[in-house]
């Protein structure tokens, strides 16, 4: 490693740290993401050509800036690919490449190019810190869903039972009277499904109130107070994050400039040992002649 390859990664990594490039990347994101739209309207001909233009704009620039960052990471391209982030963005810049017109994979490029406004949770740490703890609070939610399955179950097959009879259309069996009380614990008209009971059982009004009081109030808070502890948690491990790569970069820095240092010294131990043996031939062959 040279010192001209040292000094040309860190004005790589000066663009890649520039405001205004981080900008430009989200604007072309953005711009990107108007590009699909706009092909999902009937549009001219001139107009088509001009939306070409951008996108093959907007494909080249993604692979630019893709190869900033991979310049531009203190580790190497093999510290890059450790990322999953960077791997997700690399994912998305090749299918960009994808070939449009004159292919017979038209479709399938233009649904991979509607997966570049994806960058934008790459691009930005919050909206990552976000995505990251829905996934994460994924398994958690299961069960908080699993058990909010058998309440529906529960409800729905008593519900199924009781109210058939009044109209069967909304408790025939037991899978339509659990569409009855999702539309019940999102609050669409569902008044008008508990009088209907009422009329027939007065006292259903506890059911209903009872099945909303558990599902939309216990369970429902359930799942948003384990979404807010994940995301708690992500944020604070993003922060410590953050305090650890300077330092991150800073060793790497180190380690950069010693392989340099070490490679001069070697440079110059091999140039002095050949001086040393042409110095020395001289004296060899007189002492041959003698």
């Amino acid at each position: 490693m040279s010192v001209d390859f040292l000094s040309l990664r860190e004005k790589i990594t000066a663009v890649h740290e520039n405001k205004l490039f981080q900008a430009s990347i989200i604007v072309v994101i953005l711009v990107s993401a108007l590009v699909i739209g706009v092909h999902t309207y009937e549009v001219r001909p001139a107009w088509m050509n001009v939306l070409a233009v951008l996108d093959t704009g907007v494909t080249l620039f993604f692979l630019f800036e893709i190869l900033v960052r991979m310049a531009a990471e203190p580790g190497g391209i093999r510290a890059f690919f450790r990322g999953g982030w960077n791997v997700f963005d690399f994912v998305i810049v090749t299918m960009s490449l994808v070939p449009l017109e004159g292919s017979q994979m038209v479709l399938l490029g233009r649904l991979l190019r509607i997966f570049r406004i994806l960058r934008l949770v790459s691009l930005i740490p919050e909206l990552r810190v976000l995505l990251s703890a829905l996934v994460k609070a994924i398994p958690r939610m299961g069960y908080v869903a699993l058990l909010m399955f058998i309440i529906f179950y529960i409800y729905g097959a008593f519900g199924s039972l009781l109210f058939e009879g009044i109209n069967p259309v909304l408790w025939g069996d037991i899978a339509i009277s659990m569409l009855t009380l999702f539309r019940v614990v999102t609050f669409e008209d569902w008044t008008d499904v508990m009088y209907e009971t009422m009329d027939v059982y007065p006292l259903s009004w506890l059911y209903f109130l009872s099945f909303i009081f558990l599902a939309a109030f216990v369970f429902l808070n359930m799942m948003i107070g384990v979404v807010v502890d994940v995301i708690h948690r992500e944020h604070e491990a993003h922060i410590l994050e953050e305090l650890e790569e300077p330092e991150r970069d800073r060793h790497a820095v180190q380690t950069q400039m010693l392989e340099a240092r070490l490679e001069r010294i070697e440079q110059k131990l091999d140039a002095l040992g050949q001086h040393n043996d042409r110095s020395e031939w001289p004296h060899t062959r007189s002492e041959t002649r003698r």
